[in-house]
């Protein structure tokens, strides 16, 4: 973000609501009949069968709709192991215990779930399915994606609670495609927007066509927005989810940045959910959450008078435990370069009512009343990001923590725990973390340092334009 409203974060109204029936769908939500049916009607012709890599992107197969309901859709597919051990390259890499050249890179099995089949509107005669990755006795993989989150989500219900979560994020829009960025060798590039529109209703035509295009075709997948704002670096949006389950957020957040970019590429535009992709400019993924038991909020005192103990121990966790944390929520080199001081992302481990300078915002009232979580950036994968504030969450809770005072000036200024200022030191905190370990279990620590580790690697050996111009005259 450029401007001091940068990152702003709507707050998503987190409010009690009957729960739907069992039976019931959105538009865009299939059941397999629906399937068999709209396939023997010629209206879909193609399955996705999808699964979260380690960076947060779908990786799959396409499936002949007619094969993939005699074949997939109860049997499973296999696909190579490396999906789930491979950096953002997708180069077969050393050092991962799941697959390796030592074990031959063998396949994994995913088993199609059902509940998350709908319709892809942005890919004609199309539907998709998420898949869980499972070893072939049908044992989970511990350290997919998908899995890690279901697994804090557990923790999390041996308390009787479960969470509430809703997605809100920011991107920057370019003029041009992929292809042409690569081509410039990602320099000069073009905001769609050159200025400030921060809350602007007045978008030039270019910008208010993809906007009505993506929210046509997510309501049309079952996953309409709460809101689209112009954010205030040139071409950034942001992006608001309806709360909901938090299995469902996530799935539902990889399935828009897919729009985002299929949409971006037919009008000539290139998304970016860098976290900070130019000097100055932040976007994030803000997590918004609150615990529920039953039907009934628990962050709310009785009585009205503020935060619930188990809501103040959340908090507490969640200021203690993150900073141990940070490569599954800012999981890149780039990450750490959006929180600066000056900026509405956070640079101090702080909690605050209605402050946007804080790492955790305590906003809303009455059931409404939840937690934004402002450190992840956009390129967080969700359900580590997800996984790491619930992790957090439920330390707080069985260690029954106590939470210090809120902040109520500007939380860049304060002392105390900082966010990890680079990917070094919080790959550090991560693995000497004993927390993390318990929390997560070894091998998903072990797993995602070593992911880690390859993206120091990687830019650890590379000179940049940066570096050039600083230094190629003056050394």
């Amino acid at each position: 973000m450029a401007a001091p409203s940068s990152e702003n974060g709507t707050v998503a109204r987190l409010t009690s609501r009957p729960a739907p029936s069992p039976h019931s769908r959105s538009e865009g939500q299939l059941s397999l009949t629906d399937l068999r049916n709209l396939v023997k009607a010629g209206r879909i012709r193609t399955v996705l069968l999808a699964i979260p890599d380690l960076q947060g992107r779908l990786k799959g197969k396409w499936y002949d709709a007619r094969h993939f309901l005699r074949n997939v859709a109860h049997d499973g597919a296999e696909f190579c192991a490396y999906l789930l051990a491979t950096d953002v390259d997708m180069s077969p890499v050393p050092g991962f215990a799941l697959a390796s050249w030592e074990t031959g890179y063998q396949d994994l099995a995913v088993i199609p779930a059902l509940s998350t089949l709908r319709t892809l509107p942005w890919m004609e005669g199309t539907a998709v399915v998420f898949g869980d990755a499972v070893h072939h006795d049908g044992t989970p993989i511990e350290v997919a994606p998908r899995q890690v989150l279901q697994s804090q989500l557990t923790r999390l219900a041996r308390h009787g609670l479960h969470v509430k979560a809703g997605l809100e994020t920011e991107f920057v829009l370019y003029q041009g495609t992929y292809a042409e960025a690569a081509e410039a060798g990602y320099q000069g590039l073009r905001p769609l927007t050159a200025e400030n529109l921060d809350y602007a209703l007045d978008h030039p035509p270019e910008a208010h066509r993809f906007f009505r295009r993506l929210q046509r075709a997510l309501a049309g997948a079952g996953l309409p927005l709460e809101a689209i704002k112009t954010e205030g670096a040139p071409g950034q949006v942001e992006v608001t989810f309806p709360y909901g389950g938090a299995l469902t957020a996530c799935d539902g957040h990889l399935l828009f940045k897919h729009a985002v970019r299929a949409l971006g590429a037919r009008a000539g535009l290139a998304p970016t959910f860098m976290a900070a992709p130019e000097t100055g400019v932040q976007s994030g993924l803000h997590l918004h959450m609150s615990l529920w038991r039953g039907g009934i909020s628990q962050f709310n005192e009785p009585g009205g008078g503020g935060l619930s103990q188990i809501a103040r121990q959340a908090v507490a966790g969640l200021v203690d435990v993150l900073p141990e944390l940070a490569p599954l929520y800012a999981p890149n080199v780039n990450s750490y370069k959006r929180s600066l001081h000056g900026s509405c992302a956070p640079t101090t481990m702080t909690w605050g009512y209605d402050n946007r300078t804080c790492a955790v915002r305590v906003v809303g009232h009455g059931d409404s009343l939840h937690l934004e979580i402002r450190v992840p950036g956009a390129d967080a994968n969700p359900y580590l990001a997800l996984s790491a504030a619930l992790a957090a969450i439920v330390h707080g809770i069985e260690q029954r923590l106590v939470l210090g005072e809120a902040e109520t000036g500007n939380a860049h200024d304060v002392d105390g725990a900082a966010v990890p200022p680079s990917l070094q030191q919080a790959l550090h905190a991560f693995q000497n973390s004993a927390l993390a370990e318990d929390a997560l279990g070894a091998d998903v620590v072990a797993h995602y340092a070593h992911l880690a580790q390859l993206e120091i690697d990687h830019h650890h050996r590379l000179v940049t334009d940066a570096e050039r111009q600083r230094w190629l005259t003056r050394a």
